[in-house]
């Protein structure tokens, strides 16, 4: 607590006359003292008096407000920083990141890959800074709560001389009836719905005392909210999958280990109608049809019992539905969303094996582009092996065949054909699309192109988040918060009679001009003078030092 100090060199509290010391006055000294620190009450936080062991060092470092604000804007930095370049996650699957990176945005991209922003939202740093956030917001609040809280709770109705006149607005009054004057201030304090406590006859009339905790609510509303971002990256609470489904396929559901199963029973595209005069001229300035809707009819099958490996698992049906865009499969905290589609992917080829030089067909194989068998037996010594299979051809850097991705967008094969005049060693052709090459000189047979099946298929997005109540009631409460520490202030009038007068002082955390109003209506009321507020006073004499505006010099 600060103390005035006399001329003699002797420090007294506040709320004495007399120097203990020399027995000499204060009044002038303690009149002009500085305004009393309001902001926790005057109470002295844990982090300003403990700084012994290591939890004391800890604890103080996170209470700091500059520390939490400076992991703040490194959180907003680093946020920043993770939006220069699309994310891991949105690039596609089938190439590696670092080339990605390094081959799409230079060395920018490879200082950004090798820097760990491509995954900056998974990144254990990132979610240190978060979980600093987070304890710096705990400790932070509780180094100051606590201590407001109890100063709130046990604060005195009667206040000494020194706490009065150190408040920002104070005045000393001598009307002619005190007692009557302090009755009618309480009766009309109370109209004004302030709480009075009254005591030795002195009054504190307060009001509005929630509005001060409504930073903590704030802290509270952003502890939850950064708890549940937090829990996205914890198994089974977030899931964002993309499954993709054939016609007529069944495939387990991302996120739901092998639990459920999705089967596309039939998908279809309906087109807007460019004979309806309702959407002609639309699709004539889109330049062609476009799409009304797409649609996939699902039935969801869940496994019974555990699966073995190499088993077909045994499936019970679920419940079946018409998923479109905005209209999910929902289940058991699981939504499946229409997302994309691809029409007439290619599913099986068929292709023949051809004596070239009598044009005679020995015989035809069907190759299911996603699971092709290793060897195809035609019979009478002639058989087909697949030597090399590349479901997305291309050459690569090296000049040697390679394969984009696992779907067969652009099919090619090397065949090793086995006939009675080749039976030990085969035949090898490169067969794709539009092309068939002979490998090694030249073959007496060839596998010849006969026809294709297609299937439509559909991408459907997986998701689950158990986060979202956190998020919900994180943002909800931040905004109770929000409002009741901006729309409210606590606000609080002191009476005290010494005497034949009332000395009168008033503190508010904010909105001091609604305060003032209140002593304006106080001083109608009961005739007591409106309290001279000392900040607005020791700004006019510092604008006007000598009586006049020197701002124009």
């Amino acid at each position: 607590m600060e103390k005035i100090k006399c001329e003699c060199g002797h420090f007294n509290p506040y709320g004495t006359h007399l120097c203990e010391s020399c027995g000499k006055p204060l009044d002038d000294k303690d009149k002009n003292a500085s305004m009393v620190d309001m902001r926790y009450e005057g109470v002295a936080r844990r982090s300003q008096t403990y700084n012994k062991t290591i939890i004391d060092k800890i604890w103080n470092f996170f209470s700091s407000v500059k520390v939490g604000i400076g992991i703040i804007v490194l959180t907003l930095i680093a946020s920043s920083v993770g939006t220069i370049f699309p994310q891991e996650m949105y690039i596609p699957s089938n190439v590696n990141p670092a080339e990605h990176y390094e081959n799409e945005y230079g060395i920018a991209g490879q200082i950004y890959y090798t820097l760990g922003f491509h995954n900056l939202y998974g990144s254990w740093w990132y979610m240190a800074l978060i979980a600093g956030l987070g304890i710096s917001l705990i400790i932070a609040s509780l180094d100051r709560v606590v201590p407001l809280y109890r100063a709130l709770k046990m604060q005195k109705v009667s206040r000494n001389e020194g706490f009065l006149k150190r408040q920002r607005m104070f005045g000393i009054h001598e009307p002619d009836a005190p007692e009557q004057t302090v009755e009618d201030a309480k009766r009309f304090l109370s109209k004004k719905r302030y709480k009075v406590r009254e005591e030795n006859g002195s009054l504190l009339a307060e009001k509005n005392r929630f509005a001060r905790w409504g930073p903590y609510i704030n802290h509270v509303g952003l502890i939850i909210f950064l708890t549940g971002c937090v829990l996205r990256f914890f198994p089974g609470m977030y899931v964002d999958e993309l499954v993709w489904v054939r016609e007529g396929e069944t495939e387990a559901i991302p996120g739901t280990d092998r639990e459920y199963y999705i089967e596309n029973e039939e998908f279809f595209v309906e087109l807007y109608d460019e004979n309806d005069e309702t959407f002609a001229p639309a699709l004539q300035r889109a330049g062609g049809p476009q799409v009304q809707t797409y649609q996939t009819n699902a039935v969801l099958y869940q496994s019974e019992g555990t699966e073995t490996v190499g088993t077909e698992p045994e499936l019970t049906e679920v419940k079946s539905d018409e998923i479109q865009v905005n209209h999910p499969l929902r289940f058991d905290n699981f939504a499946l969303y229409q997302m994309d589609y691809k029409l007439n992917e290619l599913n099986v080829m068929s292709l023949s094996m051809n004596d070239r030089a009598s044009g005679e067909k020995i015989g035809t194989i069907d190759i299911d582009l996603f699971d092709p068998q290793g060897e195809y037996d035609l019979g009478n010594g002639y058989r087909v092996v697949i030597d090399s299979y590349f479901p997305n051809f291309e050459f690569n850097e090296d000049g040697e065949p390679s394969t984009v991705s696992d779907i067969p967008d652009n099919p090619a094969f090397i065949f090793q054909m086995f006939s009675p005049e080749h039976p030990e060693e085969g035949e090898y052709s490169f067969v794709g699309i539009q092309r068939n090459e002979d490998v090694f000189g030249e073959n007496d047979y060839e596998m010849s192109f006969e026809g294709v099946e297609t299937k439509d298929v559909t991408a459907l997005t997986v998701r689950k988040d158990l986060t979202l109540p956190f998020l919900i009631a994180g943002g909800s409460i931040f905004m109770i918060g929000l409002i009741q520490g901006s729309y409210w202030s606590h606000r609080r009038i002191w009476l005290r009679r010494f005497g034949g007068e009332i000395w009168t002082a008033g503190h508010t955390n904010k909105h001091w001009a609604s305060l003032k109003k209140d002593f304006v209506a106080l001083s109608r009321e009961t005739g007591l003078e409106v309290p001279e507020d000392k900040q607005a006073k020791k700004a006019m004499k510092e604008k006007e030092p000598n009586g006049r505006d020197d701002s124009n010099g």
